[in-house]
């Protein structure tokens, strides 16, 4: 094994090579070492900027370090606050929940009981498929086409790409696939399609525990469904006593322009996961929301050891704060006109997708992968973090913090556009 020969101060990327596992990815994109970072940028050990318009996949729609959590994190430990507890009563969590309560819930209408679940996303969707499962009495699940809901067995069973089925080493079943309402072959009447499925007896379909679905598919190339669609799907699972599961983990926490990505289709999901940028400062938590009546579950029926991340609840509720000042929601609403018309100017005569704070650039016919990858690693020389998503990663993904300002932004799709020109 060769030593880390780089001068002191200035560690080389060698031990990581040397000691960390090939399983590594993103790091793969971005060989630098990162050594600090405040509101949308980075800063490697040797003092390059970065724009990050990645936002570590989502969980840092609030930037990072931001002044006003930190300040609340440095008080409760300093104040020698809880740090772990399990599912115990705390200050912290009460304090979470009630901001939950009165920002989030209340002012939309929305009437859900809270789940704590294991620190990441995908313990949510198992959560979720097992709940469903366990009201219902039945095993399927209907998903979608270019899903992305976790790596976990459950998970990955509802999870569309061949890559991360395979990755599971063993069959994964109870999932039927349906085409989403818009996708890289053009759009399909999905809702059609369930219909016929359901309503024929002898379709070889058996009616489902669940429908499990994004209003936006992210990782699967930011494919945005209509309001129509929403209010459609959410009719036809009434229709049939089918739980209706929304997987909010990415697009979730004000991503979409607005806290849920289905506020827009006017809907009230039966079943909510949350991940990501609920956690508020980059913290591991996830959250299972429900309907009062779908809470089933026995005492410690679905548990872990990590579901009571306590400095997790304590920057969710500071980063709750956002949510209750019209200045924050204001500013997102303008961000989020102006970054859609930046994208498209930077693109010209490529198909731009998006919402939000969430835009995709779909290459898959001007150059595919080959040309996504080198505006990648264009845009890292240049100081712009960003990556890939889509079928073979042929679609740049821009997501940078909900808290970025104009002149970021403008500055960030102005070295995009260079790239692409470049590339």
């Amino acid at each position: 094994m060769s030593p880390d020969l780089s001068p002191p101060g200035e560690p080389s990327t060698a031990v990581f090579e040397q000691r960390e596992s090939n399983v590594r990815l993103y790091c793969r994109s971005f060989p630098t070492i990162f050594s600090r970072a405040k509101g949308s940028t980075l800063f490697d050990v040797q003092g390059k900027r970065y724009l990050d318009f990645f936002s570590g996949a989502g969980a840092l729609n609030y930037g990072h370090n931001p002044d006003a959590i930190k300040r609340k994190l440095l008080e409760y430990l300093e104040s020698d606050g809880i740090i772990h507890a399990l599912d115990s009563y705390t200050s912290a969590k009460h304090a979470f929940l009630t901001a939950f309560e009165t920002t989030i819930l209340s002012p939309r209408g929305l009437d859900y009981k809270v789940q704590f679940c294991g620190p990441t996303g995908t313990n949510a969707v198992e959560a979720a498929l097992k709940l469903a499962r366990k009201v219902t009495k039945r095993t399927g699940v209907f998903s979608f086409s270019g899903a992305y809901h976790g790596m976990s067995l459950g998970s990955s069973a509802v999870t569309a790409s061949r890559g991360v089925r395979a990755a599971a080493g063993v069959p994964l079943a109870n999932t039927t696939f349906i085409p989403y309402p818009v996708g890289p072959k053009g759009p399909f009447d999905s809702l059609a399609y369930m219909e016929r499925l359901l309503e024929d007896p002898c379709s070889g379909v058996d009616v489902p525990a669940a429908v499990i679905f994004e209003s936006v598919q992210m990782d699967g190339g930011i494919y945005v469904a209509s309001p129509d669609w929403l209010q459609g799907l959410h009719k036809l699972t009434q229709k049939h006593s089918i739980l209706l599961i929304c997987d909010d983990i990415q697009a979730g926490c004000g991503r979409s322009g607005r806290f849920f990505s289905f506020e827009r289709g006017g809907i009230a999901p039966d079943l909510v996961t949350l991940s990501k940028s609920i956690g508020g400062y980059g913290f591991p938590m996830s959250l299972l929301l429900m309907k009062p009546e779908l809470d089933q579950w026995r005492p410690g029926e679905h548990t872990g050891t990590f579901r009571g991340n306590q400095l997790a609840f304590v920057a969710a509720t500071a980063a709750l704060d956002y949510w209750a000042k019209d200045d924050f929601t204001r500013a997102l609403e303008h961000k989020s006109q102006r970054m859609a018309d930046l994208a498209r100017q930077a693109a010209p005569g490529l198909e731009v997708r998006g919402l939000g704070m969430a835009y995709g650039i779909e290459l898959s016919e001007h150059g595919g992968y080959e040309r996504g990858k080198r505006v990648q690693e264009l845009c890292f020389q240049r100081g712009l973090i960003l990556e890939l998503c889509g079928r073979d990663d042929t679609v740049i993904k821009l997501m940078p913090p909900l808290t970025t300002s104009l002149e970021e932004l403008a500055e960030g799709i102005s070295v995009l556009a260079g790239a692409l020109k470049d590339a």
